[in-house]
């Protein structure tokens, strides 16, 4: 059992308690659509008892090509965050990139997110963690799950317990992720509650030439075997309509692996009922 549940807000995750979602849309495209997406979420998983913290970034940094769409930037996201947070009633959670963004970050996120891509940065993790917020760190691909401990001990070293772990897929070939489920084992034995990403965990980096590429077919199954395999949360990004394009034409942020907000209310069904046999909450 998790050693150290990580209370966020009024959730508390880890320790036996009920499974956590963590969701939205890759990146945040305006506030109504905002709104839209994450008082949709919060009634699925309110109807269900899920605790459930809205995701959106402000900004994909790590986007494959200088054209993709990377979301409103730092203030205006965080603005449009406060506002789901304030509105909606909600916690919120978004990546953060740079030791800059991290104090005025920290004024509105519930959660700060480490991407898998800097999970490794010693600056970024030590100031997220050093503002006493949670801090849900995302295994980089290139990382084995044992490895993680030298991220909790750059954490805790500030004197924060609340982390998550997440697990998003390892690197498998070229534009190609796979999962190992018993890193979700491995980085449970660590002490700290272990979030599952089902859809970056099928995401086909730089598959798509310019853009990464998904494998949406296999969210649910994946999702399905993680809670099987005991983790404390999921992690999903989620919209009404992944494969359509913005207005300029670009395609949405990660939209191949997004699930459809259609497909989440049976989707937790099967979830719990998996828990519930498991003889979890």
């Amino acid at each position: 059992m998790t050693r150290h549940p990580v209370a966020v807000g009024s959730i508390t995750i880890g320790a036996g308690r009920p499974l956590a979602l963590i969701g939205g849309p890759c990146a945040i495209e305006n506030e109504k659509h905002a709104l839209m997406t994450a008082e949709r979420l919060t009634s699925i998983a309110a109807e269900r008892r899920v605790p459930f913290i809205y995701k959106s970034s402000y900004d994909k940094a790590n986007r494959s090509s200088a054209r993709s769409y990377r979301g409103p930037g730092l203030v205006e996201g965080l603005r449009i965050l406060k506002k789901v947070r304030d509105e909606i009633g909600v916690p919120v959670l978004s990546d953060i990139h740079q030791v800059s963004e991290v104090e005025p970050a920290a004024a509105v996120l519930d959660v700060l997110q480490i991407p898998a891509f800097l999970c490794r940065q010693t600056d970024l993790v030590l100031a997220a963690a050093a503002t006493g917020k949670p801090v849900n760190v995302k295994k980089g691909q290139f990382v084995a799950p044992a490895d993680m401990k030298n991220v909790v001990d750059k954490v805790v070293s500030t004197g924060n317990h609340a982390l998550l772990l997440t697990e998003r897929g390892a690197s498998f070939g070229y534009n190609n992720l796979v999962v190992d489920l018993r890193g979700l084992e491995i980085m449970r034995e660590l002490g700290y509650p272990v979030v599952f990403d089902a859809t970056h965990s099928v995401q086909l980096p730089g598959g798509a030439g310019d853009r990464s590429g998904g494998e949406r077919r296999y969210v649910q199954g994946l999702a399905r075997a993680a809670v099987a395999f005991g983790v404390d949360a999921l992690f999903m990004e989620m919209h009404e309509d992944p494969d359509r394009t913005l207005p300029d034409g670009r395609p949405l942020s990660d939209g191949p692996n997004m699930l459809r907000i259609d497909d989440l209310p049976r989707l937790l069904d099967q979830l719990l009922a998996i828990r519930a046999g498991l003889g979890e909450p």
